[in-house]
């Protein structure tokens, strides 16, 4: 048996190592669903704000599906669900033979919600709005960048999005809508100095060779990385397989919800399972995971911690959160117990509460499902309200 002189102690966290995270661009099968999934929510919610949206897409050649299960406005038919879905299609760019805005085939299959899972989550009479499932929820913020996220997963949707504008611009109109990209980066001593490597897969028009395409995708590069962090032009993977013509839906099938890391945090934080896109802000797979972001990016940027990872969970039907839990990874300066007493008095972790202080009953969740739901600008229509920073000062003013 150990006693505490032998008892082992935990290894200390490897400080030198190299990090990868991924993004895909709007052109993915997977986002092209996700943002279709939150277009009809927005549709929903502005006509209702109330609404109840759980709508999930599928996609493949020449075919998207919709299935789910909704409660608001009469005037948001299958019709109307439908030509959202072709809106969207042709705001990303798809006009290919076999997946075309205009010909496409749509086929709804959305019904009403279930009235079991309404009453539970419904306020009545001696009961508050309880959450839409149970379930755990993680935030995370760190220093790493401006944004306070782990500059891998930021990089990999900065180079995406850049090419992604000037392609809308008219100024890379030789590449498609479908891209991928990954970014490896070099810690030493717990912090990022440089890339290791970079990878990015591109649709292109037919014609166009590889090198045709590193030299479009470089200047990306260059431009979203800090200055001295470009790997090696060996480590520079563009268009590894030498062709992308074929991409989207028509060289593979796409689905809402399957790219959760990239959403989130690119494996530098947990997540705890739950998608966000086709969903209203009574789910707490989404609200409680963007109250989350919101009070740990605060925590960060109020100084207490370098880094800092939050958990909360839920029970379907009920109002308060079963538990909260917070780890500042040794880099706190305060209590991580203070902190968590803190939380709950700047913070309501109700679903009500997490709805009315972030304002999400706002049609303002297309916007989020490309290019990551966390690290972006809150907007002056409520967008990205959970990456404000107006939570600093009520925390300074209880821990000081």
């Amino acid at each position: 048996m150990l006693n505490k002189a032998t008892k082992p102690q935990p290894l200390p966290a490897q400080s030198d190592y190299i990090f990868t995270s991924e993004s895909v661009s709007e052109g993915h099968p997977d986002k092209i669903c996700d943002q279709i999934s939150d277009a009809i929510v927005d549709r929903m919610l502005s006509e209702d704000p109330y609404s109840r949206i759980a709508v999930e897409t599928c996609a493949t050649t020449n075919f998207v599906g919709l299935i789910g299960e909704v409660r608001g406005p009469a005037s948001v038919t299958k019709e109307v669900m439908e030509q959202v879905a072709r809106d969207t299609i042709k705001k990303i760019g798809y006009e290919q033979d076999e997946f075309h805005w205009k010909t496409v085939q749509v086929d709804c299959r959305v019904h009403a919600q279930s009235a079991d899972i309404a009453q539970g989550v419904d306020a009545g009479e001696g009961k508050d709005e309880g959450a839409g499932d149970q379930g755990i929820m993680f935030g995370y913020a760190c220093n790493e960048t401006e944004d306070l996220m782990p500059a891998a997963i930021q990089y990999s949707h900065d180079i995406l999005r850049l090419l992604a504008e000037d392609r809308h611009k008219g100024i890379l109109n030789m590449l498609g809508p479908d891209a991928k990209s990954q970014v490896s980066l070099e810690y030493h001593n717990g912090k990022p100095v440089r890339a290791n490597s970079v990878v990015v897969s591109t649709q292109h028009n037919e014609g166009l060779s590889q090198d045709d395409i590193r030299d479009i995708v470089i200047p990306y590069i260059m431009k979203v990385l800090p200055a001295g962090w470009m790997p090696s032009p060996d480590e520079l993977y563009i268009n590894p397989t030498g062709r992308f013509v074929i991409g989207g839906p028509v060289g593979d099938s796409g689905l809402t919800g399957r790219k959760i890391i990239v959403d989130t945090y690119g494996g530098s934080a947990p997540h705890g399972g739950g998608a966000f896109s086709g969903k209203d802000p009574t789910k707490v797979d989404r609200s409680a995971a963007y109250a989350a972001r919101y009070v740990a990016k605060n925590i960060v940027a109020a100084g207490y911690a370098e880094k800092c990872t939050l958990q909360v969970s839920y029970a379907i039907g009920v109002s308060k959160p079963i538990s909260l839990y917070v780890n500042t990874h040794g880099t706190g300066t305060v209590d991580e117990v203070e902190i968590a007493q803190a939380i709950n008095k700047v913070m309501d972790l109700s679903p009500r509460g997490i709805r009315e202080q972030l304002k999400l009953n706002r049609p303002i969740y297309a916007r989020t499902a490309s290019y990551g739901h966390f690290g972006r600008k809150p907007e002056a229509d409520g967008g990205f309200s959970w990456e404000k920073l107006d939570l600093v000062k009520p925390l300074q003013d209880i821990l000081g």
